[in-house]
């Protein structure tokens, strides 16, 4: 195909994907070239008669591959954020051919003994310290990629890899069918009494996409507390929507999600780890599952003494309704009630304050030049992969261009739930290119000439998700395989958490918290209240990603040969073991709709939120009290972390910034474990 965009590279700006361009039709061959190409690659490399050299070979490793690398950044974008069936097909058919060419170069015995020559003479190449850690992590990579496996157990780990790529593929197909099929319909706005009229209007206009004209629909988001919860004054109709949100892909994907676990299991058990949580964390910034167990275990009974707390408030308000059965479906709603009745906060006053524009601009924007120093224009010229995404040309403190930012913020059928940050193009210095980002959230699209008004959860999703951003474009490594976000998992949270701090940042918040009519700010007794609020349900939130945080580790922590029969009995046996069974509180994931573990690489790292989160709350303290004005400090953590990807050990990276290890107690404090 010789007027294929993806076979080519992009002649646009930043050598963003020429989306305007681009049809399905093109993903197949390009594909398919990519994959022959690379090969051809990884033969030339192990058939250079030259002795193996840092150059010959780890270098040429580095340049190999960029056509696929081009192709997979677009298809990968496309089955997660604007879906089709032929997509999709597409993904199911070659997620396990993808797997079996990684597998192809990962197991090339001559590619490796290249590589292990190289790493054996390392002391004597006089690498930089760059070069140095690429040869380590190439070198590692290729071995817990099976390059020294027995050629048996390297065929069965092929099998293993290519069933595993199916089982994603397949699971991400059924909990989108299973979210399409669990948006509760109504018939008429009485039943939806709490939502605002904006809100009304979006359920309408969900039920007209989904072929229910005159007809409400309250679609799912990802995780399990659904914002409606917290309005509906239709008790029944909130049982109704919990109950569909916490059975949805139960069905099909409980088992599903049990045979990924056991054929995780079998694979670790190949490299002589006990689970495949052992196997993940090996690699993390933890370093071991008892590491990670401590720490669980040490959050859970402050987690449960909080939440008994809390639910004894909230019961209290429910009887004053005569609700006598208080339930998991009324915890959002009278967490709503207490807010207003003893903070006098109803967080929908605060909606208006949060038009998504003005949070945008004049708030994430307006704190990276504050912190970095950076600025953005948008480029009206330049075609993103829907109609809802803008582009962002996106400058550095001395003008310089630095990348692009793509802002894709509203939810829709074709795209999965959650939010999330990726790459379009990798920054690299041997291959001369800047980052190309991009965010995914899953706002409600607001009626046609209605502000996108966000909720102060929304708003810290935006500051969260640019964290991550930000991490991508401001790599300034050599090599592409150690740029950015390529991070230990439970590294790769930690800056987008403490991006969050700009949220609550007095100079950030009086320029973005502004009526969206009036432009009038954030009422300084309106202010008050949500600090004064701000300690209140710390204990719910902390127990729904704690209880999350359990089942990842307990599916993972599995031995080989072990498979789960009954989803929900282990659920709750997890919970029971662990001390956090709350049946008023689930987990924020529950197995059938847990695509971080079985769709993304998050399996056995859900931890990562609350391992990062430690590093972030003592980021955050060092920010307000290490001495140097803001853009200074912005300046250390850009130039000595952000910049830095994975070409340093992370926590080498977070030791030069702070000078030290790190502080657990600033996050207890922060989740209210700890006194202030």
């Amino acid at each position: 195909m010789t007027d294929n965009p993806l076979l080519t590279p992009s002649p646009l700006p930043f050598q963003l994907p020429p989306f305007g361009t681009l049809t399905e039709q093109h993903y197949r061959p390009a594909l398919d070239r990519g994959m022959a190409e690379q090969l051809a690659e990884i033969e030339a490399i192990t058939g250079n008669p030259e002795a193996p050299s840092f150059e010959n070979t780890l270098v040429a490793l580095e340049r190999s591959g960029e056509l696929l690398l081009r192709v997979l950044a677009v298809f990968d974008n496309q089955t997660s954020a604007d879906s089709t069936d032929g997509v999709l097909e597409l993904d199911t058919e070659y997620r396990p051919k993808l797997a079996a060419h990684s597998d192809a170069i990962h197991l090339d015995a001559a590619l490796f003994a290249r590589i292990d020559a190289v790493h054996r003479q390392r002391e004597e190449l006089g690498l930089d310290a760059e070069s140095r850690r690429l040869l380590e992590r190439r070198h590692q990579g290729f071995v817990r990629a099976g390059a020294q496996l027995p050629p048996a157990e390297q065929q069965r780990l092929r099998e293993l890899n290519a069933e595993l790529a199916v089982a994603a593929s397949t699971f991400a197909q059924q909990l989108r069918d299973a979210n399409a099929a669990g948006a509760l319909l109504v018939d008429s706005p009485e039943q939806l009494d709490g939502l605002s009229e904006g809100e009304l209007a979006a359920a309408a206009e969900n039920a007209r996409e989904l072929g229910q004209d005159g007809r409400y629909a309250l679609s799912l988001v990802n995780f399990t507390s659904q914002p409606a919860l917290a309005k509906l004054t239709d008790r029944e109709l909130r049982r109704q929507l919990l109950e569909q949100t916490l059975a949805r892909g139960l069905a099909d994907n409980g088992p599903l999600a049990a045979r990924v676990a056991a054929l995780r299991a079998e694979r670790a058990a190949l490299f002589g780890h006990p689970s495949h949580a052992a196997y993940v964390v090996a690699e993390q910034t933890a370093g071991s599952v008892a590491a990670v167990t401590g720490l669980l275990g040490r959050l859970v009974p402050a987690t449960v003494a909080n939440v008994e707390q809390e639910l004894a408030r909230l019961a209290a308000a429910a009887e004053q309704d005569g609700v006598t059965d208080f339930g998991p479906h009324d915890v959002a709603f009278y967490a709503e009630r207490v807010r207003r009745t003893e903070y006098q906060l109803d967080t929908n006053e605060l909606r208006p304050y949060h038009e998504l524009e003005r949070v945008l601009k004049d708030g994430v924007f307006h704190a990276a030049g504050l912190v970095y120093g950076v600025s953005f224009t948008e480029r009206t010229d330049l075609v993103g992969y829907h109609a809802d995404t803008r582009v962002f040309e996106v400058r550095d403190a001395d003008g310089g261009p630095l990348g692009l930012f793509l802002a894709d913020f509203f939810a829709r059928p074709s795209k999965r739930g959650g939010a999330w940050m990726d790459e379009l193009v990798t920054q690299s210095g041997l291959l001369g290119r800047p980052a190309v980002v991009y965010n995914n959230l899953n706002i409600t699209k607001p009626a046609p000439g209605r502000p996108a008004l966000l909720s102060i959860d929304e708003v810290r999703t935006l500051f969260h998700e640019f964290g991550h951003a930000l991490h991508g474009l401001f790599s300034d490594v050599r090599y592409p395989g150690l740029a950015g976000t390529r991070v230990p998992r439970d590294f790769v949270e930690f800056p987008s958490q403490v991006n969050e701090m700009w949220l609550a940042w007095p100079e950030v918040r009086a320029n973005y918290a502004r009526h969206h009519e009036t432009g009038e700010p954030l009422p300084a007794e309106l202010l008050e209240r949500l600090d004064a609020a701000e300690g209140f349900g710390q204990g719910l939130r902390m127990a729904e990603v704690l209880a999350a945080t359990l089942l990842d580790w307990a599916w993972h922590t599995l031995p080989a040969g072990e498979l789960v029969e009954d989803v929900e009995e282990f659920e709750g046996r997890v919970l029971e073991e662990a001390g956090l069974a709350l049946p008023a509180v689930p987990p924020r994931y529950r197995t059938g709709y847990f695509s971080h573990l079985f769709v993304g690489d998050y399996s056995a790292g859900y931890y990562s939120y609350l391992w990062s989160e430690v590093l972030d709350a003592d980021t955050v303290e060092w920010f307000k009290g290490n001495g140097r004005s803001l853009r200074e400090s912005g300046e250390v953590f850009r130039r000595e972390l952000l910049a830095r990807g994975d070409s340093v050990p992370a926590m080498d990276a977070y030791r030069a910034v702070l000078g030290r290890e790190p502080r657990v107690e600033p996050l207890l404090v922060r989740r209210g474990l700890l006194p202030a």
